[in-house]
Order: structure tokens, then C-alpha cells, then sequence
């Protein structure tokens, strides 16, 4: 059961909603978070992605790292890396690509279908389930750890 603390959902009317909320997501995070995003294809979970990284000031092109697997971004003196690991047969593959150096204090990690490697991930901050709603999509934020907590408590309340 979670309570009101480690929650937090929403209602985004758009792509340009998802992207504003992003921005907004960005201005909560701190390094050293993992977070999961969660979504069937299409849901959003790339666009939210450019909203954060947007709201962190980073301008240029942001694309789904399906086939490169890892997307890394330097912006705000900080390394967000955004995995998609959709491609993966087996868990071990996380191990075989190298990727476990890449969670540490200093960066930020987004994982789309993080449940294909499940078991050899860093435990999540946070989980953030998008599903489409009506003419948009609907959000949750879930903070798993007091990290995810603490930061869920500064993401700002929508006017």
C-alpha cells in the first residue's frame, strides 16, 4: 500500500502536457536516481523523456534508444543515461553490454522495460507508469526508496 507521500499521478491532455510535466519531473531529480518508465509502446515514455531532459536545459536531439540500447546525454553537470532494453531475450545480456558502470552517484538512469533485466538492476527511486487515458495519457509517479520519496516531495504541484 503507498500512501499519499510516495505517489503522485496525473493527467496529461497531450504531447505537449507530457512534455511540460517532464520539464517539471527534471526540476525534482537529483544524480544518483534509477528510474523505471513503464508503458506499453507508444505510451510516452520517450516524449516524457525529452521533457526532462529539456527541463535540465540539454537542446539537442532526443531519440528512443531502441536499437542503440543506451542514449547518454551530458546537460546540467550531470550524465543521464535513458536505456531501452525492449530488445533483450535474456537478462544476461544486461551483464554481457556493460552497463552496470554506468549507475553511480553522479547520474541520473531512465530504463524503459527494465523488467528484462530483471534481478540484475539497481533497486528503482522511482517508478513512473504512463497508459493512455481518453485523448491523452495518465501518469504515476512512484517512489520506491526515501531517495524516490524525498524527491517525489519537491515535484511541483501543477497549477
Amino acid at each position: 500500500m503507498h500512501g499519499a507521500d510516495d505517489t503522485a499521478c496525473r493527467y496529461l491532455a497531450d504531447e505537449n502536457a507530457t512534455l511540460a510535466f517532464g520539464a517539471q519531473i527534471a526540476a525534482a531529480l537529483q544524480p544518483g536516481m534509477t528510474i523505471f518508465l513503464e508503458g506499453d509502446l507508444g505510451a510516452g515514455k520517450t516524449t516524457l523523456t525529452r521533457g526532462i531532459l529539456r527541463g535540465l536545459g540539454f537542446a539537442g536531439r532526443v531519440k528512443s534508444p531502441t536499437y542503440t540500447l543506451v542514449e547518454p546525454y551530458a546537460v546540467s553537470n550531470l550524465n543521464l543515461y535513458h536505456f531501452d532494453l525492449y530488445r533483450f531475450q535474456d537478462p544476461m545480456e544486461w551483464v554481457d553490454a556493460g552497463f552496470r558502470d554506468y549507475f553511480n552517484p553522479q547520474t541520473i538512469c531512465l530504463i524503459e522495460w527494465a523488467d528484462k533485466a530483471q534481478g540484475l538492476l539497481p533497486a528503482a527511486d522511482w517508478t513512473i507508469r504512463l497508459a493512455p487515458s481518453g485523448e491523452g495519457r495518465s501518469i504515476e509517479i512512484q517512489a520506491h526508496t526515501e531517495h524516490g520519496t524525498a524527491c517525489l516531495a519537491q515535484l511541483a504541484t501543477p497549477p
